[in-house]
């Protein structure tokens, strides 16, 4: 006969982990990581968003979470060619106030232009 109580949320409750206030294990949350870019040094500042299927947007950065959804303000977005969606036209549609899901993104870069940061996947010892 199997130990079920081992599975069930009265005794993942009782565990010292266990954080009644969310709901969450603390276990998880103590692995957390330093996000890789700092989108703090663009806010107020104008970007480039390109997006998983060929769109692109300009917008001012307003703000952010550490999944990297974004929220973007005075947004406008360049059209794509009716015949060919893989190349932009000169067009522009403006579309404002703009809350970007972060699984669509491909890159973001700002408007005036872009600067090299370290490789954040190499260890500190490989760093220049």
């Amino acid at each position: 006969m199997s130990d079920d109580r081992a599975f069930s949320p009265s005794a993942q409750q009782n565990s010292p982990r266990y954080d009644r206030r969310d709901g969450e294990d603390r276990g998880e949350r103590q692995g957390e990581r330093e996000a890789i870019l700092d989108l703090n040094q663009y806010k107020d500042t104008r970007i480039i968003v390109k997006f998983i299927g060929g769109r692109q947007i300009v917008g001012t950065l307003k703000g952010f979470d550490q999944l990297m959804n974004l929220v973007l303000d005075d947004v406008e977005e360049t059209l794509r060619d009716v015949h060919d969606d893989t190349v932009l036209t000169e067009a522009k549609r403006q579309l404002g106030f703009v809350v970007v899901r972060c699984t669509s993104l491909l890159t973001i870069a700002p408007v005036d232009g872009t600067h090299e940061i370290p490789n954040p996947f190499l260890p500190p010892e490989h760093q220049q």
